[in-house]
C-alpha cells in the first residue's frame, strides 16, 4: 500500500495566493536601422496568430482515460504500483496543470534535444521542438521521424517539431522573435497548458515532471517565475545603450550583428528590468504578450529591436512595468546558473553535484555535451535510464525492465525528494518578506 503524499505546507500554499555572433561596427544612420526594423519586428507580431489550431488524432485512453473521477498521488511508491484509493482522502489533490515546454537547439543538436525532451517528458505536457537555421534540413527531418517513431510520443500526441527553422542570433532581438514564435504555436496546438518553459540544449531538468507538476498544482496559475532587476549597472552602457541590427529580422543566411557607432539614451516611458533569458511564465501572460490589447509588450519589443541584450530584457521589463502582472511576479526562475566575474554562466560539471541538489531549484544550466554530470543526474535524481523517459505515476510496467511500456493516467502523479527540495525553495521564494522586497522593485540610484 502507498501513502497519500501531504500537500506542500501551508506557508508556502497561502503565501502564494496573495500574492551576443561577431560584431562589426559600421557608421550606420539611426532613424534609418530604427525604422527598418519596427516595420520588420511588426510584421512578426502580426503573423504570430495567423494561422488556425491544427487537428489532431486522438490521444491514447490508457495515458487519458475519458472518465477519470480524479487525481491519484503516491510518494515512494514501487513504479508500476497504484493500489489505493485517493478519492477516499477529503484532501485529495488538485488536478496537476499541464506545462507548454519550447526546447531550442541548432547545428548538430539532435541527440542533445532528444536527451533533454526524455529527461522533461510528461504526457500532460505540450512540447515543441526547434532546430534554428543552422542545423540542415536532414536534422530536422530527421528528428521529426525519431519523434514520430517512439511510441509513446505517439500515443500522447503532444511533441512537435518545428519545421520551418528561424534565424536566431543570441546577440539580437531575433531570439526574442523565435521564442514569442514557439509561445504562439504551443497556444495553437493546445488551449490545455497553464505555464511556459523555454529551454535550449544547454539546460537539464533537477527535478521530475512529477515533482514539478505536483508542485505546481497549489499554487495560483497566474504567477510568473523570472529572475529580474532593474539596477543595470555596467550593462547600461555595453548591452543598453549601443545600436545594433540584427540580421535574423531580415536575412535568411548567417551574417554579421551590426554595431551603429551612435547610442541612444535609456527610456523614460518605462523602466528597463534585466534578469536572465529562463523564466516559468503563466498562460495569461503569453496570450497578454502575443494576443492582447495593451500596447505595451510591443513598446518594449520595438525599443529592443535594435538593442544587443533583448532576451534577457523583454520579459522582465514588461511583467514589472504592467500593473496586471506586476504582483504576479516571483523574483527567481527556479534555475540554476553560476556566474563568473564578467556576469557569464560557468559550465556545470561534476564539481558542481551537491551545489545543484542543495539548491532546490527545478533546472540548471548551462552543461556541456555529454558531461558526466548529466549521467549521475539521470540516475541519481531523474533515475532515468538511456534513452528512455523518466518514471512517473503514469508509467505501470515492470519495475526490473522498462515500466514505461505500459501507460496508466498520466493526471497519477508520483513526487520523490525533489519535489520536497523545491517546496523549501519556495516556501522562502514565497515568504511575505522575500516576496515584498524583491518583487519589482524600482532601483532609483
Amino acid at each position: 500500500m502507498q501513502n497519500l503524499h501531504q500537500p506542500p505546507s501551508a506557508t508556502a500554499t497561502a503565501t502564494a495566493t496573495t500574492t551576443a555572433a561577431a560584431t562589426t561596427t559600421l557608421k550606420l544612420s539611426t532613424p534609418c536601422i530604427l525604422l527598418t526594423t519596427t516595420f520588420i519586428s511588426l510584421f512578426l507580431i502580426y503573423s504570430f496568430s495567423a494561422s488556425t489550431s491544427p487537428s489532431l488524432p486522438p490521444r491514447h485512453p490508457s495515458l487519458f482515460p475519458p472518465n477519470s473521477p480524479h487525481r491519484l498521488l503516491f510518494l515512494n511508491a514501487p513504479a508500476g504500483d497504484t493500489s489505493g484509493d485517493a478519492g477516499k482522502n477529503p484532501l485529495a489533490p488538485p488536478t496537476p496543470p499541464s506545462i507548454a515546454y519550447l526546447i531550442s537547439g541548432s547545428c548538430n543538436d539532435t541527440g542533445r534535444i532528444f536527451r533533454l525532451l526524455l529527461a522533461i517528458y510528461h504526457p500532460k505536457n505540450t512540447y515543441l521542438l526547434h532546430l534554428d537555421f543552422r542545423a540542415s534540413q536532414d536534422e530536422r527531418d530527421s528528428l521529426a521521424r525519431k519523434i514520430e517513431s517512439f511510441p509513446l510520443f505517439k500515443a500522447a500526441q503532444n511533441v512537435n517539431v518545428v519545421g520551418r527553422a528561424d534565424v536566431v542570433y543570441r546577440d539580437g532581438s531575433s531570439s526574442v522573435s523565435s521564442i514569442l514564435h514557439g509561445a504562439s504555436i504551443l497556444m495553437r496546438i493546445s488551449d490545455n497548458w497553464d505555464w511556459f518553459i523555454n529551454l535550449s540544449v544547454d539546460d537539464y531538468p533537477l527535478v521530475t515532471q512529477d515533482d514539478l507538476l505536483h508542485i505546481l498544482s497549489y499554487l495560483p496559475r497566474d504567477l510568473n517565475f523570472v529572475n529580474h532587476t532593474s539596477y543595470i549597472g555596467w550593462i547600461e552602457s555595453r548591452k543598453l545603450k549601443p545600436i545594433i541590427v540584427d540580421p535574423g529580422l531580415y536575412l535568411t543566411e548567417e551574417n554579421e550583428v551590426f554595431y551603429a557607432t551612435q547610442k541612444r539614451p535609456l527610456p523614460d516611458a518605462f523602466h528597463l528590468f534585466t534578469g536572465s533569458s529562463s523564466a516559468i511564465l503563466s498562460r495569461k501572460f503569453i496570450e497578454f504578450n502575443i494576443l492582447g490589447t495593451d500596447n505595451l509588450p510591443r513598446t518594449v519589443l520595438m525599443y529592443l529591436a535594435n538593442t544587443p541584450a533583448s532576451e534577457s530584457v523583454y520579459f522582465p521589463t514588461i511583467l514589472c512595468n504592467s500593473r496586471q502582472f506586476n504582483r504576479t511576479t516571483i523574483n527567481h526562475s527556479l534555475h540554476y546558473v553560476s556566474l563568473n566575474l564578467r556576469k557569464d554562466p560557468i559550465p556545470l560539471n561534476m564539481s558542481y553535484y551537491n551545489d545543484l541538489v542543495r539548491s532546490g531549484s527545478a533546472f540548471a544550466s548551462p552543461f556541456l555535451p555529454n558531461d558526466p554530470i548529466l549521467d549521475r543526474i539521470d540516475k541519481k535524481i531523474l533515475h532515468r535510464a538511456p534513452e528512455k523517459p523518466v518514471p512517473g505515476g503514469w508509467c505501470l510496467g515492470d519495475p526490473g525492465r522498462d515500466v514505461c511500456k505500459v501507460w496508466g493516467d498520466a493526471d497519477v502523479l508520483r513526487p520523490g525528494k525533489g519535489a520536497k527540495r523545491l517546496e523549501k525553495r519556495l516556501v522562502g521564494l514565497l515568504s511575505r518578506e522575500t516576496l515584498q522586497s524583491h518583487q519589482c522593485v524600482v532601483d532609483n540610484s
